[in-house]
């Protein structure tokens, strides 16, 4: 039998190391904050409906924003002649106004534009400029009373104090869309439009986002412009939200 020996063995002795893992957390794997845009709005200015359009069905899938919609009032600011068609367009798109107002201080934002893309579809897709409240409000699943605001105007302090808001960033010679955001020195920055007449094909519109975004940095700029040729075209009536 042969017994084991220990005779002629080299023996080694082996050094365990303890390594300590490091987790790295790279850019994408940090959560990102959206972009906060104040997105002033008048809801029979078609050409803010357009720009709209433009932001919500083109921009947001595309860029991470977040959309807060706010009043400003052009037959506040415009103070259309009594008896023109303007003026009695403006005035019935105020009290809209005030009902978006009322929806906010029940439903947030998210009511608020849901109502708006109601009322905007009724007015430039359906050309219906004298549409009853209520019924606009009950087709988007909102409490009908809302429409009472319509004709109270204890909601305009609340419309002007949105409005000198809006105007004391882009100045007093201006329509709607104005848009403002935090730029990248973290100061608020807002421009009046983009005014368009049509929603750009979705490269074009995501393109003309980022250049509205680098145009927030650059303090020093003021206007680019030139004289629109074509009507508003409101492309096909929007799907509810």
């Amino acid at each position: 039998m042969i017994e084991p020996t220990t005779d002629n063995v080299t023996t080694e002795t082996v050094t365990t190391e303890t390594v300590t893992t490091e987790t790295v957390t790279t850019d994408a794997d940090t959560p990102r904050t959206p972009v906060q845009v104040d997105f002033w709005i008048d809801p029979g200015c078609p050409f803010c409906w357009a720009t709209a359009r433009w932001a919500v069905d083109e921009v947001m899938p595309h860029r991470d924003i977040e959309i807060t919609w706010r009043p400003i009032s052009l037959f506040v600011k415009n103070r259309p002649d009594p008896g023109s068609s303007y003026h009695e367009v403006t005035q019935f798109t105020h009290g809209l106004l005030r009902v978006l107002e009322s929806v906010r201080t029940t439903d947030g934002n998210e009511g608020v534009f849901r109502l708006y893309w109601e009322f905007g579809s009724r007015i430039h897709h359906d050309e219906d400029r004298s549409f009853d409240p209520a019924k606009a409000l009950a087709e988007v699943g909102l409490d009908e009373t809302h429409a009472a605001a319509f004709g109270d105007d204890a909601w305009d302090g609340v419309i002007g104090a949105s409005m000198d808001e809006a105007l004391e960033l882009v100045g007093d010679d201006v329509g709607t869309p104005i848009i403002a955001l935090e730029n990248a020195d973290g100061v608020r920055a807002g421009y009046f439009g983009p005014v368009i007449s049509r929603v750009p094909s979705t490269d074009k519109s995501v393109a003309m986002w980022d250049a509205l975004v680098a145009m927030t940095d650059v303090d020093s700029f003021f206007e680019l412009k030139r004289t629109r040729t074509e009507a508003p075209d409101p492309g096909d009536r929007p799907s509810p939200h």
